[in-house]
C-alpha cells in the first residue's frame, strides 16, 4: 500500500540502523521516484545497502560551520529533511528547513556534538528538558511541518497511550468520545484516575553465537544514541499525586515545570516496572522526550490556567542482556566510553522487543498496552531491521505521511498527532498487538529479607518505584 505521494526531494541525514532499515519502508510506502533520494551521512556504514537500492550515498560530515551550505544546495521548498543523524543539532537543522520552506522529522532533539555531557553546562542546561524547550521555541504557528522526535519512543509510545486511555475507558464503563483536544485528552486521563505512566519495554534479543567480549558495547539499536542518553541526568514528569520530592531531585527554573530531573545519570538509575511477559522487572530510568511531553500534554489546567492534574511519567527500560552487561562496564568505567562497539542485527538469534505503555492508578489498577515484535517477525516485515529498530523505522514512516499529508502543520510533537492514523499505519509491522491488566504495583515482594520504608496509601509515588 502507498499510504502518500511526495513529489519533492527527499535527503535523509544519517544512515545507521533506522536509516537503512527504514529506506526500505520508505520505497514501498511512499509513491516517489528514488532518483530524488539522497543520503548524507558521517560515514561509509550502510554505503552497500544504498547501493543495492540505487539510493545516492555522500559521506560528508555536517557541522556547524558547513551544514547550512551543504543543506541549501540539495534542499527547496516543498523538499523534505530526515534527520536520522547523531551530533547535528535538532534545532539548527528546523530552523533551515524553515527558512527554505522544506519538511522535516527527527526521533529526537538532538544537539551539537558533544551537547549531552558538556562539562560547562549544568545537567539542566544539557538535559531533554532543555533540549525539548529549546525546540518548542520555533513553535510559532503554522509553517513547513517539523515533526519532533517521532520513532519509537520518543514518537509510536504517545499513540500507544491514547489508544491505551480509550481501552481503559471502554473496560471501566466510561463512556466517551474520541477526544480532539489536548485538555480533552488530559481530562480523560485525569477522570480515569490514571497516576503514572511508564514507557516500559523488555528487549530479550540475544545472540547465540556472539556474546558481548570485555571492552565492548553491545546493543539492537544506536550505542551513540543510548550512551548519550545514559549520561544525561535522569529525567521524569512530576505528577501532582506526588507527595515528596526525591533527595536528589530537582525542578528547572525555566520552561512548562512538567518534568524534574535527578542528580545522576539515567544508566545509573533503577525503577521498578512491568510488562506482561518479562513480569517484574529492575529497569533503568533513561532519559528521553516523551516523558517530558506526555507529562506536559496531559496536564490539566483550570480557568486561571493552574495545573491541576498531572501523571508523573518516564521510561523503564531493560534492554536486551548484553546491552546490560555493556552499561555495567561502561559505567565501570567512570562513563568512557569502551573502544570497542557492536550493534546487534544478523547474529540476533532469538528474542523480541517489548515495548508498550503502562497506565497505573486507574479503577482497574494497570494497564500495559504495546507491541511484541519477534527477531523472526521482523526480518519477515522488513529486511535491514531487528524486532528495536523495526519499532523505530515504521514510526518514522508514519511520521513522514503525517508531515506529508499535512504540509503547513508548523512544529508539532507525536503526541499532538492524529494517533489512529499513525497506528493505521505502524500496526502491520508490529508484531502482536497486546493490551493487559493486571494487578501489580511497586510495592510486590517488597520487605520480606530488608524491610523498607514504603507509602502503602499510594502504592503510585516515585519513591515505591525507585530503587535504591
Amino acid at each position: 500500500m502507498k499510504h502518500a505521494a511526495f513529489e519533492g526531494r527527499l535527503v535523509m541525514l544519517g544512515f545507521g540502523s533506522i536509516g537503512q532499515g527504514v529506506l526500505p519502508l520508505i520505497l514501498k510506502h511512499i509513491d516517489m521516484p528514488k532518483e530524488r533520494i539522497e543520503i548524507i551521512t558521517s560515514d561509509a556504514r550502510g554505503e552497500a545497502i544504498a547501493a543495492q537500492y540505487g539510493i545516492a550515498h555522500t559521506v560528508l560530515p555536517l557541522t556547524r560551520a558547513n551544514y547550512a551550505g551543504v543543506l541549501r544546495t540539495r534542499l527547496a521548498k516543498g523538499d523534505f529533511l530526515l534527520n536520522l543523524s547523531v551530533d547535528v543539532s535538532s534545532v539548527a537543522l528546523v530552523t533551515l528547513c524553515r527558512e527554505i520552506g522544506a519538511l522535516y522529522l527527527d526521533t529526537c532533539v538532538e544537539p551539537w556534538v558533544g551537547g549531552y555531557t558538556d562539562p560547562s553546562l549544568t545537567p539542566s542546561q544539557r538535559s531533554n528538558y532543555a533540549l525539548r524547550e529549546s525546540a518548542l521555541a520555533l513553535k510559532t504557528g503554522a509553517g513547513p511541518t517539523a515533526v519532533m522526535t517521532h520513532g519509537a519512543n520518543p514518537g509510536l509510545v504517545s499513540h500507544f497511550v491514547k489508544q491505551a486511555l480509550l481501552d481503559v475507558a471502554r473496560d471501566t464503563g466510561h463512556a466517551t468520545q474520541v477526544p480532539g483536544t489536548q485538555q480533552g485528552w488530559a481530562r480523560l486521563a485525569h477522570d480515569l484516575g490514571v497516576k503514572v505512566i511508564h514507557i516500559a519495554e523488555r528487549d530479550t534479543q540475544v545472540s547465540a553465537h556472539m556474546a558481548k567480549r570485555r571492552g565492548e558495547f553491545v546493543n539492537t539499536w544506536s550505542i551513540d544514541g543510548f550512551t548519550g542518553e545514559g549520561c544525561q541526568p535522569a529525567e521524569l514528569g512530576w505528577g501532582t499525586h506526588e507527595k515528596a520530592m526525591p533527595a536528589d531531585g530537582l525542578r528547572h527554573d525555566f520552561g512548562c515545570d512538567a518534568a524534574i530531573y535527578l542528580m545522576r545519570p539515567g544508566a545509573a538509575t533503577r525503577v521498578r516496572s512491568w510488562t506482561p511477559l518479562e513480569g517484574p522487572m529492575h529497569s533503568f530510568l533513561i532519559t528521553h522526550n516523551e516523558s517530558i511531553s506526555l507529562a506536559d500534554y496531559y496536564s490539566l489546567r483550570d480557568a486561571s490556567g493552574a495545573v491541576v492534574y498531572r501523571p508523573t511519567s518516564h521510561y523503564a527500560y531493560h534492554p536486551c542482556d548484553d546491552a546490560v552487561l555493556s552499561v555495567h562496564e561502561f559505567a565501570g568505567r567512570n562513563w568512557d566510553l569502551q573502544p570497542e562497539k557492536r550493534l546487534m542485527m544478523e547474529e540476533i538469534t532469538s528474542g523480541m522487543d517489548e515495548l508498550g505503555v503502562l497506565l497505573m492508578g486507574h479503577a482497574k489498577g494497570a494497564y500495559w498496552y504495546g507491541s511484541r515484535l519477534t527477531i523472526e517477525e521482523a526480518r519477515a516485515l522488513a529486511p535491514h531491521n531487528n524486532a528495536t529498530s523495526l519499532q523505530v523505522c515504521v514510526a518514522v514512516l508514519a511520521g513522514m505521511v503525517y508531515a506529508i499529508e499535512n504540509p503547513e502543520a508548523g512544529l508539532v510533537e507525536a503526541d499532538e498527532l492524529d494517533h489512529a492514523r499513525a497506528l493505521e499505519i505502524c500496526f502491520p509491522y508490529l508484531g502482536e498487538m497486546a493490551g493487559v491488566y493486571s494487578d501489580w504495583t511497586p510495592l510486590e515482594n517488597r520487605g520480606a529479607l530488608f524491610p523498607e520504608e514504603v507509602d502503602t496509601a499510594c502504592p503510585w509515588q516515585f519513591a515505591n518505584f525507585r530503587v535504591t
